[in-house]
């Protein structure tokens, strides 16, 4: 725990699809595999990439794995993170959903007036 920094959390983080990754790892509230990322954010990502993204979270501290079988379980390390940096990976998640939210709601208000032109 000691050597998470805030500049590896950060980096991390600032790929869009582990960001949407760990918020989701976050929120599920119990283990999840690579298997479960197949698709991120309605693209399709392949096992190798995911593969890389899990290695990212994990050398930077924020996920930890456990092997089960030939799958590997990925959970969120919130708890440690908290009392290292209070309030930062709270912070990041919570950016992430509202920025996702907000895209929903241009994605939608982008179809509905391309519909009405029609």
């Amino acid at each position: 725990m000691e050597d998470i920094t805030v500049e590896g959390i950060l980096h991390a983080l600032s790929d869009p699809v582990r960001v949407a990754i760990y918020a989701d790892i976050v929120g599920a509230g119990c283990p999840q595999n690579c298997s479960t990322f197949l698709k991120v954010s309605e693209k399709s990502i392949p096992k190798s990439t995911l593969s890389q993204h899990f290695k990212a979270l994990r050398e930077a501290g924020l996920i930890r794995g456990e092997r089960r079988g030939v799958e590997m379980h990925n959970t969120s390390r919130c708890a440690e993170l908290e009392k290292r940096f209070p309030g930062l990976v709270r912070a990041i998640v919570n950016a992430h959903n509202v920025q996702l939210q907000a895209s929903m709601r241009l994605g939608k208000r982008n179809s509905t007036s391309r519909t009405a032109k029609r």
